[in-house]
């Protein structure tokens, strides 16, 4: 079962849920720049990772899932965010640029069928990044944030559920060296620089790079057995039509014949 939006949002407004908003943040904006001209889809509960981005970008949409609930977003503003069905997303193909998801497959019934849904609205040349609780991480133990509900991946296990959705991995990262309690959240900077040096493997996040897999068919010929029927008489070739010489050798032939034939029928003759 998915967390509730207003439990969602309740965390990013606490000081831990803002410090991993600016961890979290910072990681996407290295891996993509500032994603100026593009378009770009936060998928999940996304929206808090995608705000430097959305002044640069083309278009930011931000799609929540039906069993998450929706929140208008920005605040203050017009709203750029509308409520999905996990298998069928409201978009055309080939749409989006950048994707982001967060708090998307963890807790969904059907990640594969999520993450297709992501290939299909990515763009050929698109790339997507999937963050996710980290199995080994400290926030994966502990209930008190949104990412300790769900399902926590291992680096080969994201990999693995990428390659079945027919998204390539390209590159991972890692996010959230501080530990879940709230009164920590101001040194989240100091455990950041630190952790990613002594103890890289337990991060609570991990964050995976994808780019969408096309495959070009090439036709190939088939061959086919051809039966040919012989006719029951071979025809005889025709032979050439006789010169001068041979018409005389062949008259005289038969003037021999034919005075052969006389005398044989005189003696016969009473």
């Amino acid at each position: 079962m998915r967390r509730d939006v207003l439990e969602l949002r309740q965390f990013y407004a606490s000081d831990l849920g803002r410090a991993a908003r600016a961890m979290v943040g910072r990681k996407v904006l290295e891996t993509w720049g500032d994603a100026r001209g593009l378009d770009v889809l936060a998928l999940g509960y996304a929206t808090p990772f995608v705000a430097t981005a959305r002044h640069a970008a083309r278009r930011v949409v931000g799609a929540m899932p039906a069993q998450q609930g929706v929140e208008i977003w920005p605040a203050g503003e017009r709203n750029l965010t509308t409520l999905v069905g996990e298998d069928s997303l409201p978009f055309a193909n080939a749409l989006f640029d950048r994707i982001l998801v967060v708090h998307g497959i963890e807790e969904s019934p059907d990640p594969i069928g999520l993450l297709r849904e992501v290939w299909r609205v990515l763009a050929p040349s698109g790339r997507v990044v999937v963050a996710v609780a980290a199995r080994n991480g400290l926030w994966a133990n502990t209930e008190k944030t949104p990412f300790g509900h769900g399902r926590p991946y291992s680096r080969s296990q994201l990999a693995e559920l990428l390659r079945e959705a027919e998204l390539e991995p390209s590159g991972w990262t890692r996010a959230l060296y501080v530990p879940p309690v709230n009164w920590l959240a101001g040194w989240a900077e100091g455990f950041e620089q630190t952790g990613s040096r002594l103890w890289p493997g337990f991060a609570g996040l991990l964050l995976m790079e994808a780019v969408k897999q096309t495959f070009a068919v090439k036709p190939r010929g088939l061959g086919a057995r051809v039966r040919r029927t012989r006719p029951l008489l071979a025809p005889a070739p025709i032979s050439k039509a006789p010169g001068p010489q041979t018409r005389r050798g062949l008259l005289e032939a038969g003037g021999e014949s034919l005075s052969l034939a006389g005398k044989s029928n005189r003696k016969a003759a009473p």
